[in-house]
């Protein structure tokens, strides 16, 4: 999409034109139900592409295609009528994917929605494979008291170590 503030205010205007012109004066009885949803202009203001939708059958998709591409003339000289651009862009009619990917997103989303329950189901009659909870705990109170009391049972007698032992050689302690 261009960031250019000309022509994102053309595209909004060409938006405009473009629904009320469908609305309005195009009388082909292929058009069906229209809804314009976007429109882009080129940076250089050249090429406009009108996105939109149609409800109904493909047929009437089809039916709406080819009317919106007899009145392109009508529809673009009335956008340079009321826009006032120097070059008239030329329109392009493409029928937007939106509903298309809607659809399938949906179903991708309700398919999910029947794995979960699935594994749901499957996870009632289960059980853990080794504890339940499989983390280690801080000690408890007791277990340090009974640490305690097996070092004061054991007489370690720091005074009979050699200090010199850990020293490094050629330095005594003092």
């Amino acid at each position: 999409m261009n960031d250019n503030p000309r022509a994102l205010k053309l595209a909004d205007r060409i938006k405009v034109i473009v629904a009320t012109m469908l609305d309005t004066r195009v009388k082909d009885p292929r058009l069906g139900f229209v809804t314009i949803t976007d429109v882009r202009v080129s940076g250089d203001l050249q090429h406009a592409t009108v996105f939109y939708t149609v409800f109904g059958t493909d047929e009437e998709r089809e039916g709406t295609a080819a009317a919106l591409h007899s009145a392109t003339g009508m529809l673009r000289r009335e956008v340079g009528r009321q826009t006032g651009v120097r070059l008239t862009p030329t329109l392009e009619f493409i029928a937007d994917a939106v509903p298309e990917n809607a659809r399938v997103i949906e179903d991708l989303l309700s398919e999910a929605r029947g794995r979960d329950a699935e594994l749901a189901r499957s996870k009632e009659g289960a059980a853990y494979a080794g504890e339940a909870d499989p983390y280690r705990k801080p000690r408890d109170e007791e277990d340090e008291d009974l640490d305690d009391a097996d070092l004061e049972d054991e007489d370690l007698d720091v005074e009979d170590l050699d200090d010199d032992e850990g020293a490094a050689p050629g330095h005594e302690r003092a």
